[in-house]
């Protein structure tokens, strides 16, 4: 039976792609430099806002400079507007009531700034009680390394093979992998359903309602 489920953000929880790809594109204007259509997005994202930014600028001009500047205009709007067309996923919101009630643990470990992860989280899951929310703090390496994963259980200490990893993406499936923790692959976020299994995710599952169930069982990992 697990006890603590930790949930990637974005391509996860919640679909973030407009207002990040709105944000970066604001911020590509005010730099001067092309826009990219929201459709691109989708393989920007998943490694945190400093590689999102440095993917978007023209081959060549990704310079720590232009990167800063990207940054700063960047957070500024999003900032502003990051709930603009965020929204949850058709049945994330019951599943993380229905796992609370179960009295399991909640968790987000997130390579999006801290700041607005917990934002976002207050925002669109007000009344689930999260034992911790995570974002990437200045100093503290991005998933795939796993020290989200490792903070988390230092704060939520529970046996790892009691503790379920939920993610869209390889960058999920590889930071519990590193952790030693079970993987659940989303097919509703951001990457492919190949990308999951060639990070060999230890499930995938098409529904939020497919989740329960693995929380119920323990693999040896």
């Amino acid at each position: 039976m697990k006890q603590l489920v930790i949930f990637d953000l974005d391509g996860t929880l919640l679909n973030t792609i407009d207002d990040l790809g709105t944000a970066t594109n604001h911020a590509l204007a005010t730099l001067g430099f092309p826009k990219h259509p929201i459709s691109s997005y989708p393989a920007m994202v998943g490694n945190g806002v400093r590689r999102l930014l440095q993917r978007a600028l023209p081959s060549g001009l990704d310079t720590d400079e232009n990167i800063g500047k990207m940054r700063a205009a960047f957070r500024e709007y999003y900032d502003e507007h990051c709930t603009d067309t965020t929204v949850a996923y058709p049945g994330i919101p019951e599943l993380l009531h229905e796992l609370q009630s179960r009295g399991i643990k909640l968790a987000v470990a997130s390579n999006k700034y801290h700041e607005a992860v917990v934002r976002l989280i207050g925002h669109f899951f007000p009344d689930i009680d999260w034992a911790v929310v995570s974002g990437h703090k200045d100093g503290v390496p991005t998933k795939p390394d796993p020290s989200v994963v490792f903070e988390i259980l230092t704060v939520v200490p529970t046996p790892k093979l009691q503790v379920l990893y939920v993610g869209d993406s390889g960058v999920d499936i590889e930071t519990a992998r590193r952790a030693c923790i079970e993987s659940v692959g989303v097919t509703w976020g951001f990457r492919p359903v190949s990308e999951l299994k060639a990070f060999y995710a230890d499930h995938i599952v098409s529904s939020p309602d497919a989740i329960l169930a693995l929380t119920e069982k323990d693999i040896n990992i």
